[in-house]
């Protein structure tokens, strides 16, 4: 089933004539009217026939969501047929728009329906407000497992997890306001202002990236410098997983859903999946590496001296169909750039080791990015039961109070999973990394690996992204820099500053000197340019502040003289005299062990384009 929601001030419509498959309506159903409402554009496809009754299901609970969400006055469901190129009978559609009428009447929810098979004019004004306008495509499978756990009052519970004790989240004493946060997020406490994240300002106004006005929504262009740092997060993660004997793969970033593993592996994502046409192919654009990274191992012969083993891959891009109001900035795309390592583990008691040694590797992100994580470990009650002791020691690595989400009963291909979050300038968590136990897709994909005795078994899988994506790491970036703009200079990591050292010449004479000491720097792998453009020295000052640039050398008579230089440190806020030697040991030690790249501009600012 497909579905167009519109929030409207009002919906009004008439019949006009009938078409052969026109229901039977009384005078009172030929026309009307609106106000408030939750207007439900709906298709019934060819696929809803197999399973109507689970189609209904999931079609009303997400009539439900939305309409609870923009607090609409009434719910109208309007066949429409032109949402689907692959429509149901015509009798198999009545009964459904039938049923979901009056599913969603039991839920004493104000539902009226337009009647089916007839021509129609109708009028319809939308709020316009970010939740106004929405698609779904309902399956059977979408929200099955979670309709029916609610309807036996079986929901997840929360709690603080601190030094082996379970502590309930509203009588826990918060030293942590991130954690404080992340959990009145988790337990829809949160309100959200509706503010623009200030990311967003701060990636246009360093010329980072911007949105792509030619393309879907949820697709941006870099510009140079934003391209460099992604280059440079992306060696990163390369080198932490490679060190850690990953080996890296490429695979295709669309699959056929005519494949029975894929398709169901894709189900779990719903209406998420970014449909695509390919002739006669029903295709779908990767959501992450799994599709590619499984059938590689399901090619692959494995034996237990094997295990544990990597296959990492940077997914330039991965695409998922985000709600359009819900996409902004760098934190929700439909488009990214997702590092995704998935190791194939003999058996749980393997997992649970490995899962341990990627929670340190997770850790470290946040240590050599300088942001700050808050987590939550989410598990199944029988992985709880079973688990306990090292529940408690996963815990305990983080080194701080974490917040557990224990599900009555497993929903996903996951067992145990952790999530890394920084959390952003408005309150609210951006998802950085997570590790998953997957105890289904070894056997779904037809994943084999041999045991001692030649015995054949289908393993358990860790998905990892130590990082999460790409977008999402340069977003926590710039939002805690926005947080530090309250108390001092706002900086990005040393390693991943595109301008490291920029020098100023005094006057033209002082150009010659400048670019030497340029030269210098950038044979020790220095990221540097000059601004040799006709501005004054006080000018140039504030133009390299409002780039960030960590170390600014003013060049004049006194350092072409021999003297020392003079160096502005962003950092400190201080002018240290120091010698060029000295600056280059000073950018090195703090830069030791990261990925480095040229500068991709020009050295002299006066040769730059203003993207």
């Amino acid at each position: 089933m497909r579905i167009l929601l519109i929030h409207s001030d009002h919906l009004k419509y008439q019949t006009k004539s009938k078409t052969r498959i026109a229901e039977k309506i009384s005078e009172e159903k030929k026309k009307g009217e609106f106000e408030n409402a939750l207007v439900v554009f709906t298709a019934v496809e060819k696929e809803d026939e197999e399973n109507p009754e689970e189609v209904v299901l999931n079609a009303a609970k997400e009539i439900n969501d939305v309409f609870g969400n923009v607090k609409a006055e009434n719910i109208v469901i309007y066949p429409y047929a032109h949402l689907s190129s692959s429509l149901g009978s015509p009798e198999a559609a009545k009964n459904i728009l039938t049923n979901l009428e009056s599913k969603l009447a039991k839920k004493n929810l104000p539902v009226s329906r337009v009647p089916f098979g007839w021509y129609k004019s109708f009028e319809v004004s939308c709020k316009g407000h970010p939740l106004s306008e929405l698609s779904r495509s309902i399956t059977p499978e979408l929200f099955q497992e979670e309709e029916k756990t609610e309807e036996k009052g079986e929901k997840s519970q929360f709690f603080i997890l601190d030094d082996g004790k379970l502590i309930d989240p509203t009588k826990f004493s918060y030293q942590n306001q991130d954690l404080k946060k992340l959990v009145d997020y988790e337990l829809g406490r949160g309100e959200s202002s509706g503010e623009e994240p200030p990311h967003v300002k701060i990636m246009r106004e360093k010329k980072l990236a911007d949105y792509e006005p030619s393309a879907d929504v949820g697709h941006l262009r870099w510009y140079p410098k934003g391209r460099l740092i992604r280059d440079l997060l992306s060696d990163y993660v390369y080198t932490l997983v490679t060190d850690r004997g990953a080996m890296p793969v490429e695979t295709p970033i669309m699959y056929d859903l005519a494949d029975d593993a894929i398709r169901v592996h894709a189900e779990k994502f719903g209406e998420r999946q970014y449909r695509m046409g390919g002739g006669k192919k029903d295709l779908m654009l990767r959501y992450a590496c799994c599709f590619g990274a499984f059938r590689v191992l399901a090619d692959s012969f494995l034996t237990w001296k094997n295990l544990p083993v990597g296959i990492y891959e940077l997914s330039t891009y991965s695409f998922r169909l985000e709600k359009k109001g819900e996409v902004v900035g760098l934190k929700r795309l439909r488009g990214f750039t997702m590092p995704d390592l998935h190791t194939v583990c003999a058996d749980l008691s393997q997992s649970l080791e490995e899962f341990q040694d990627q929670i340190e590797m997770c850790k470290k992100t946040g240590e050599d990015l300088d942001v700050n994580y808050e987590v939550i470990l989410r598990a199944t009650a029988d992985f709880m039961q079973e688990n306990k002791d090292w529940i408690n020691s996963a815990a305990a690595m983080i080194g701080k109070p974490v917040l557990l989400e224990i599900l009555p009963e497993r929903k996903h291909y996951w067992i145990c999973k952790m999530d890394f979050a920084a959390i952003d300038y408005l309150g609210r968590p951006i998802e950085n990394p997570t590790i998953q136990i997957d105890v289904e897709s070894g056997e779904r994909f037809g994943i084999t690996y041999i045991d001692p005795e030649e015995n054949e078994h289908h393993p358990i899988i860790l998905h990892c992204s130590p990082t999460g994506s790409i977008e999402r790491v340069i977003c926590s970036l710039l939002e805690k820099s926005a947080l530090d703009m309250k108390e001092k200079a706002p900086m990005l990591p040393l390693w991943l500053t595109p301008t490291q050292v920029r020098i100023i010449p005094i006057a033209e004479r002082h150009l010659g000197f400048a670019t030497k000491l340029a030269e210098e720097l950038r044979d020790a792998h220095i990221r540097v340019d000059v601004d040799d453009r006709p501005e004054t020295v006080g000018k140039k000052i504030r133009n390299a502040g409002g780039e960030w640039a960590p170390f600014v050398v003013v060049i004049g008579d006194r350092e072409l003289e021999g003297a020392e230089l003079t160096v502005n440190v962003r950092e400190t806020g201080q002018k240290v005299s120091m010698g060029l030697q000295e600056l280059i040991d000073i950018i090195s030690l703090e830069t030791k062990g990261m990925p480095y790249r040229p500068l991709p501009l020009p050295t002299n600012i006066s040769r730059r384009v203003n993207f």
